[in-house]
């Protein structure tokens, strides 16, 4: 059996990463499984927005970039999670709390839409919360990749130090189970989805008001299970250090391998007082009336963490440096790409008459298979550079845009009839769901990896919330590109009064054609231009 290669790849693949999980992995995983769980709600966002809510496209995109503002934060939360590690638990009880309110407001105005109306306008509950949500997600996460750090040992169960190849192979599988635990949780929470709306197409709107409430109370579990995983955390940590004293290890070299394995942290006022200034820039910029406010916000964000890149780049030597730059300045095109938008849902939803259900079948294809697709591509992570993986990635998106234009312009309209109406719009919307789902999941697996083994050992969170702060903030180009991709191309869908139902908007997606098209082109020119320049560069990346 061991001779045959396909009983081999299957080992190696599959098999291999099962033998490499440990139960100190667990604590983690549960707080990322929280993040995935988070899912639970996004459906029934996207469907309560345009039934319910009369916001243009381009100001969701612009909601998207507020949204993503917390992200940036991982810095200074990270060098907090550094100065006290000791009680770094207590933050995620803060970001459950906040996650908790958030989805509190969302079922009150869902549930109870006079009562929170008298109070404010819906609208402006739906902003609270969709700012509280992402602020106590951060807030986990960071606590989480801290975590992973304490999770994989550097002592056997006898005492004695696990050689470097080993601790390598340890981060790079607890990286990947991390965004299998996140994966996991969008499958759980597609497949209860996929429940609650059977026979949505016949429900009334009071019936269909009902689930979305009901699904908001359930999401209430996703604070409960990060919050369980840090009491979990806690409990193993104890044991472990019974263990340890048993095998004669006195409670000095017991509190410095489990309680402080990261040393004495200073404070680094550097990051502190550039994180203090780009808070209240930041909050400065989005309270007032100023012009291009996002913009502003960006381009300065983007400055301050330029220079507490710079400062804490120091700590590393000058090879480490550059590539760990060039890395993350390939992710960062990479990320910072525009997307369509949400005009792509809705001409799904009006024209092509996805519903509920069949979101969330979809929903659970992609996340099986990037579960799947992870676990089969770890090894070439593993072998290839992260500007190869990059590049893999961009020309697949490219490639698999194809289908969702074709959808636009009546391919299905074509194919059906050729088919016996087997390869009709759902059909070429699962296939390519399932082909596209396992590529954008792993293109921060290989640096998270490389952050967790090179960082140096007093400041593991500072170093992974600063590289996350500079590829998050990607993700806000990305929601500044989408905005002037809705700007360019008017996109619009039927808004009707909720009382009256008088019609507000009237549908229109004559231009979202072109804003596919364009975004596509961008998606694949930027990325790999990026890599060309990078590996022609000092920042050459080889990891």
């Amino acid at each position: 059996m061991t001779d045959n290669p396909v009983w081999r790849w299957f080992d190696d693949t599959f098999l291999d990463l099962g033998r490499q999980f440990r139960w100190s992995y667990l604590p983690p995983l549960m707080v990322y499984l929280a993040a995935g769980v988070s899912g639970l709600t996004s459906i029934v966002g996207t469907f309560f927005i345009k039934e319910y809510l009369d916001l243009s496209a381009a100001f969701l995109a612009g909601l998207a970039f507020w949204a993503g503002i917390p992200w940036t934060l991982k810095m200074p939360i990270g060098h907090l999670v550094d100065l006290i590690w000791r009680r770094k638990a207590l933050l995620v009880y803060i970001g459950a709390s906040l996650i908790a309110l958030s989805i509190l407001i969302m079922y009150g105005v869902i549930a109870h839409t006079a009562m929170m109306a008298e109070i404010m306008r819906v609208e402006a509950w739906f902003v609270i919360s969709t700012i509280l949500a992402p602020t106590g997600y951060v807030v986990q996460d960071v606590v989480a990749d801290a975590m992973t750090v304490e999770a994989v040992p550097t002592i056997d169960e006898d005492g004695n130090p696990y050689p470097e190849s080993d601790i390598k192979t340890m981060h790079t599988t607890m990286q990947t189970l991390g965004r299998v635990a996140i994966i996991g949780g969008l499958v759980a929470v597609a497949a209860l989805n996929i429940t609650m709306f059977e026979g949505v197409e016949n429900m009334s709107e009071e019936m269909k008001v009902a689930i979305y409430a009901d699904i908001y109370l359930l999401a209430l579990i996703i604070p409960l299970v990060s919050i369980m995983g840090v009491i979990l955390g806690g409990i193993l940590l104890r044991r472990r250090a019974r263990q340890l004293e048993a095998q004669g290890h006195d409670h000095s070299s017991i509190d410095k391998l489990l309680f402080a394995p990261t040393g004495e942290t200073r404070p680094n006022w550097w990051i502190l007082g550039g994180s203090l200034v780009f808070a209240v820039f930041t909050v400065t910029m989005g309270v007032s009336d100023v012009p291009l406010a996002q913009e502003i916000i960006f381009l300065g964000s983007m400055t301050i963490i330029l220079f507490l890149m710079y400062r804490l780049l120091l700590e590393l030597k000058p090879e480490q440096r550059n590539m760990l730059v060039g890395t993350a300045v390939i992710i960062f095109v990479f990320r910072a790409v525009p997307l369509p938008g949400p005009g792509a849902g809705w001409f799904e939803i009006d024209v092509l008459k996805f519903d509920q259900q069949f979101f969330s079948v979809l929903s659970l294809i992609a996340s099986l298979l990037t579960l799947v697709g992870m676990v089969v591509l770890r090894p070439m992570m593993a072998k290839r550079s992260i500007a190869f993986v990059v590049v893999l990635l961009t020309i697949a998106a490219g490639i698999l845009s194809l289908p969702n234009i074709g959808l636009y312009y009546g391919l299905h309209e074509w194919t059906a009839p050729h088919t016996g109406g087997v390869v009709d719009a759902r059909f070429i919307a699962i296939i390519d769901t399932a082909i596209e789902s396992p590529l954008g999941q792993i293109a921060m697996i290989p640096m998270l990896a490389w952050i967790a083994k090179n960082a140096p050992a007093h400041l593991k969170a500072t170093f992974f919330a600063v590289m996350a702060s500079f590829t998050n903030l990607a993700l806000s180009a990305a929601s500044l590109g989408t905005k002037y991709m809705n700007e360019i191309y008017t996109v619009t869908r039927e808004v009707r009064d909720r009382v009256t139902d008088v019609i507000q908007t009237t549908a229109d997606y004559s231009e979202l054609g072109w804003l596919l098209i364009t975004v596509a082109t961008i998606g694949v020119a930027a990325p790999l231009l990026t890599v060309v320049l990078i590996q022609n560069s000092r920042l050459r990346t080889q990891q």
